[in-house]
């Protein structure tokens, strides 16, 4: 089977999950927040020791100094992926915006989120993002969360439930959104491509904004001629806006 038709498969079944009675585990809040770093680290790509196979990993950009506080992008792929896709479409613009970028992997094929309700990806999300707060300096008002596809559904969960450390939120070509506790009103990036042919943009996104702004959430959304993927262009828009204030 093609990754392609695996992640169809997937996501197809995360829509069909959706519609159904969620079954929490967890409460999906993170604990962990910025504060002054304990120690230092040097640019590059850093494992974090913090599971294995597939460890989170952070990139430190080359401007990084920990006298200045820094913008913290935490990344998270789509189903059936890692976060190379997360190398591949945000370390360039991490590294020429001086942002670190954070970039964990599920333990299953998709976020346990997606699937079962919060348990070890988030688990492992928080401890990752204090060890993060430990060892750089992270801007509090500057920390976001970003994802693709399942990753952008994620994302969105998690950033509307944990928008108090979340300050903005970057999905692209997301299928949902699960939970309704909120916490803070982060604004949001949005973009999907108008023939997505793995979450159909009618059935997800279409509706997704809507809904966000009939309750109250600034949401930047951006369509696309083309399939399911984050575009260079797209990816740059959300740079850009990321740095309004």
């Amino acid at each position: 089977m093609s990754v392609h038709r695996r992640e169809l498969l997937i996501a197809l079944g995360s829509l069909a999950a959706h519609r159904l009675p969620w079954r929490w585990q967890a409460s999906g809040r993170l604990l962990a927040r910025p504060h002054p770093p304990r120690t230092s680290v040097s640019p590059g790509i850093l494992s974090l020791g913090l599971a294995a196979p597939r460890d989170t990993q952070l990139f430190v950009p080359s401007r990084y100094h920990p006298a200045r506080p820094s913008p913290l992008i935490v990344g998270l792929h789509g189903a059936t992926q890692s976060n190379d896709v997360i190398w591949r479409i945000l370390q360039a613009p991490a590294e020429e915006h001086g942002t670190l970028l954070l970039a964990p992997n599920s333990r299953g094929v998709t976020w346990d989120l997606i699937r079962d309700g919060f348990g070890t990806d988030e688990s492992l999300l928080d401890r990752a993002l204090a060890w993060t707060f430990d060892h750089c300096n992270v801007d509090p008002g500057r920390v976001v969360i970003a994802g693709f596809s399942d990753g952008a559904s994620a994302a969105l969960s998690l950033g509307l439930l944990n928008g108090d450390l979340f300050r903005r939120i970057v999905a692209f070509s997301p299928g949902f959104i699960v939970g309704q506790e909120r916490h803070g009103h982060p604004p949001v990036f949005i973009s999907h491509g108008t023939r997505d042919q793995i979450l159909p943009i009618d059935q997800t996104s279409e509706r997704i904004v809507p809904a966000l702004r009939a309750q109250g959430y600034a949401v930047e959304y951006r369509t696309f001629d083309g399939p399911h993927r984050a575009p260079p262009e797209m990816i740059e828009a959300a740079m850009r806006w990321l740095e309004q204030r």
